[in-house]
């Protein structure tokens, strides 16, 4: 059983768009309660365009889940600018490198996406990307291009050309 709820007591507003870690920018669409054990449980019901993916999370557990509010321009800005700037060198081992960066993804800021892109598009032009590599290089770009398109509002198509002419001033 499901009931519209109304938005007193949540982080989130009905249409706000919100970034679900590794999944991408999604946009609430209801907040609505669920009888779970004979409580009222308040869900969000959030769409994500990417995936073309509806999913339901309790509000309490949002903010464990890393939902957060799309960056303001400035950070948005910020992780453009981290693209094209000087980085460490990073783990020969790829199985190492992966382990790291993937604890990055999961953290699911803007900045820790434009670090994972960075580095392994730098260490993609030394050596060809495993494939589990290759897959993580690939979301994180789609999550960068995804949030900053819409914190700067700008199309994904024009967002992934000034990140790969960051990437590529190096």
């Amino acid at each position: 059983m499901l009931t519209v709820m109304s938005e007193q007591s949540t982080t989130f507003r009905v249409d706000q768009e919100v970034v679900y870690p590794s999944q991408g920018v999604g946009k609430i669409l209801s907040m609505v309660e669920k009888k779970f054990k004979d409580r009222a449980v308040p869900y969000y019901v959030i769409y994500l365009e990417v995936s073309d993916m509806t999913v339901m999370v309790p509000v309490g557990k949002a903010e464990e889940l890393g939902i957060r509010a799309i960056v303001p321009k400035a950070e948005a800005l910020r992780a453009l600018e981290l693209i094209s700037e000087d980085y460490e060198p990073i783990p020969s081992d790829w199985k190492l490198r992966y382990q790291m960066n993937l604890d990055l993804l999961k953290k699911g800021s803007v900045i820790d996406i434009a670090t994972i892109v960075r580095s392994l598009y730098h260490r993609s032009k030394v050596k060809e990307l495993p494939i589990l590599e290759r897959k993580l290089y690939d979301s994180a770009l789609k999550l960068l291009e995804d949030e900053v398109s819409f914190s700067l509002d700008k199309t994904k198509d024009e967002v992934e050309a000034l990140i790969f002419a960051r990437l590529e001033a190096k």
